[in-house]
């Protein structure tokens, strides 16, 4: 209930009014059904955009540390996430990327729509990144169909680290369902796991226009010293054996 409400009078007037997107290729989203949304992400503010288009409930993976704050400002965060039906994931210790897959698997379960960001962390300077397996998985062993998202502009109006966004224009764009049943049953093959994540990501790029980076998002911001905060989303890890993914 607290998710409609806020979204249907707080959310989707406030990012109307202030961003104006433009949102290209809604038919693509199923009345009803599990399926996966995809996305790439480039700022916060990606997470609060992408379900201000969409008519149904859109359930996000969101690191742990958003519903365990301190102080005044840690509970309302919490109490948000919380009342938004978002879904904690402890991304500490070996089987923190095996837990995340799991979670995705019971909301597809469901029959609800699932948003993942496949690079795992957001990007730290506009361009797309390898993406993780576990997106893979969790698509395999539900039977979902993936639905390509490309977010166009987010980075400009709000790049990790900038503490309030740009108005500048804003492109959602939806991408026509990509179909994995031919792989049904495949769910613990891993070059099948990089294949069909390799087949998500380049849907997402045609959509977005982006330049591809054939490396892990975090392990260039390690590399680039980046320590930018964390965004919703995270988590999105793969199989035991293959490298999870980490903060958004």
């Amino acid at each position: 209930m607290f998710y409609y409400l806020f979204k249907s009078i707080v959310l989707v007037p406030l990012l109307r009014c202030l961003f104006r997107p433009r949102v290209e290729g809604l038919e693509h989203l199923p009345e009803s059904g599990a399926a996966v949304i995809a996305g790439n992400h480039l700022s916060f503010c990606d997470s609060f955009l992408m379900p201000a288009t969409v008519k149904r409930r859109i359930t996000f993976l969101c690191k742990q540390e958003y519903f365990t704050g301190r102080g005044l400002k840690g509970r309302l965060t919490a109490a948000f996430f919380r009342g938004c039906g978002q879904i904690p994931v402890d991304r500490s210790g070996r089987g923190a990327g095996q837990a995340a897959v799991e979670e995705g698997v019971r909301v597809l379960g469901r029959g609800e729509l699932l948003g993942i960001y496949p690079e795992g962390t957001r990007s730290h300077d506009g361009r797309m990144y390898k993406g993780r397996t576990g997106v893979a998985e969790m698509v395999l062993r539900s039977g979902a169909p993936v639905i390509p998202c490309a977010m166009i502009g987010t980075f400009e109006a709000q790049p990790a680290g900038r503490r309030l966004p740009r108005v500048v224009p804003i492109t959602i764009r939806f991408g026509e369902p990509l179909d994995f049943s031919r792989y049904a049953g495949l769910a613990d093959q891993r070059l099948v796991l990089r294949a069909v994540t390799d087949e998500i990501m380049y849907a997402i790029l045609k959509l977005s226009g982006q330049e591809y980076v054939d490396t892990y998002a975090a392990e260039a911001k390690a590399r680039a010293g980046y320590t930018g905060g964390a965004g919703a989303g995270a988590g999105i890890a793969a199989r035991p054996g293959v490298p999870a993914a980490r903060a958004s």
